[in-house]
């Protein structure tokens, strides 16, 4: 079966990755992002089980390991003295096919981990130091690093999607910096900034965030000052980002990705159902 649209079409492989078979795997609800090594491993999450899975280009199962969460929500990677370190979003909850969207109860809360690819924990950012959670709630759902590989200075922006739709500027160890929620430009506050992501293709790098319930994208620039918003047009759920050549990917609900050229405008989807995304 082939999916997409020339030239962004693609053979689907259902039975690609070689998924240890689990009785809990059934019940468990796999919406986690996706990350690729410098080495090329390919890496993704137990859709039940606190376990990150790493896979081979050919789908093979390199190894596993276990890691301190209720659920690995989002993925990032980044490199820590010429070590790539793998992030973790955990909302500190989880779905299952049994409770429909009510999450299961649990003592961990929401944070974002830092762990080796191997699995040795390096960091952790818990609640940061914000008022809005006095009474708030954080449930982050992304993050990603202004990397220093990539002539960043390490700040990690925290997108908190599931919990007070707010986006924080962290330093290297964990502290906050500064937040943003939408109200900075014109296009106005968060609702659900599920996704972010530091766009490197242009000589200024950006940070690119999902406003996921406003249908939209908003983009900022490294200081948090608010740039421009496109996407209304041609998206129902902006979740996730991924980088193809010079091309964006915008991840969807509803089984879709949308495909955007450097100057964010629309080119195609991929796996476009109009059956299923009602769009």
């Amino acid at each position: 079966m082939k999916i997409g649209n020339p030239p962004f079409e693609y053979d689907w492989l259902s039975d690609w990755a070689a998924i240890p078979d689990s009785d809990s795997a059934e019940f468990g609800w796999a919406h986690h992002g996706m990350a690729v090594t410098q080495t090329g491993e390919i890496i993704g999450v137990h859709p039940a089980n606190p376990s990150i899975l790493v896979f081979s280009q050919s789908g093979d199962l390199h190894r596993s390991f276990t890691v301190p969460i209720r659920e690995g929500h989002q993925l990032a990677l980044s490199t820590d003295n010429g070590e790539e370190c793998l992030w973790i979003a955990d909302p500190g909850r989880k779905n299952l096919k049994s409770s429909g969207y009510d999450p299961v109860p649990g003592e961990r809360g929401g944070q974002v981990l830092c762990v080796s690819l191997t699995g040795q924990p390096k960091k952790t950012i818990s609640t940061p130091e914000h008022p809005v959670y006095e009474h708030g709630n954080f449930a982050p759902t992304s993050m990603t690093v202004f990397d220093t590989g990539s002539g960043g200075n390490g700040d990690v922006w925290v997108a908190d999607g599931y919990g007070e739709s707010i986006v924080h500027r962290m330093d290297s160890a964990g502290n906050l910096i500064g937040s943003i929620n939408g109200e900075e430009g014109d296009a106005g506050r968060f609702d659900c900034p599920h996704g972010v992501w530091v766009d490197y293709r242009k000589a200024d790098p950006e940070l690119y965030v999902a406003d996921r319930a406003n249908r939209r994208v908003q983009v900022y620039d490294l200081e948090g000052v608010y740039k421009r918003v496109f996407g209304e047009e041609v998206l129902t759920s902006p979740s996730a980002f991924a980088v193809d050549g010079q091309y964006m990917i915008v991840a969807e609900l509803r089984a879709r990705l949308a495909v955007f050229d450097l100057d964010d405008s629309f080119v195609t989807y991929i796996g476009e159902n109009e059956s299923i995304s009602g769009n």
